[in-house]
């Protein structure tokens, strides 16, 4: 089965950037702009990882993880949030409802290799 991933951010840019530079590793990348089309997403798609950014409209990410931990289905989805934010409080903040926290710019190769990591130690999602 091929893993899937949810990306979640309102910078096309950025998106078109994770995509491009995870496509050469073979997985099914489902994409949302906002806080409520992640949640939809996650709930009708069952990614096997999301890779969430903070700030965005609608919805902010800190609430899109609260609310997918709290439901039986999502609750077990590893979350790796993706901000340009970088105090302490959000880190320790994302660090309670999340598996990592990357600050942008991300170091692509680095988040590659975390992926790698929690994919591999993740159960199946569907």
């Amino acid at each position: 089965m091929v893993p899937r991933i949810l990306i979640v951010d309102d910078e096309n840019d950025f998106i078109e950037l994770l995509q491009y530079k995870l496509a050469g590793h073979g997985y099914d990348l489902i994409v949302a702009n906002d806080g409520i089309h992640a949640l939809s997403q996650a709930r009708t798609q069952k990614p096997n990882l999301i890779l969430l950014d903070i700030l965005l409209p609608d919805l902010d990410g800190l609430s899109v993880c609260e609310i997918l931990r709290r439901q039986p289905n999502t609750k077990k989805i590893p979350v790796i949030f993706m901000s340009a934010l970088t105090g302490d409080i959000t880190k320790r903040t994302a660090a309670m409802h999340a598996e990592d926290f990357f600050t942008k710019p991300l170091d692509l190769n680095r988040l590659e290799k975390r992926i790698g990591e929690l994919l591999h130690l993740a159960p199946s999602a569907n």
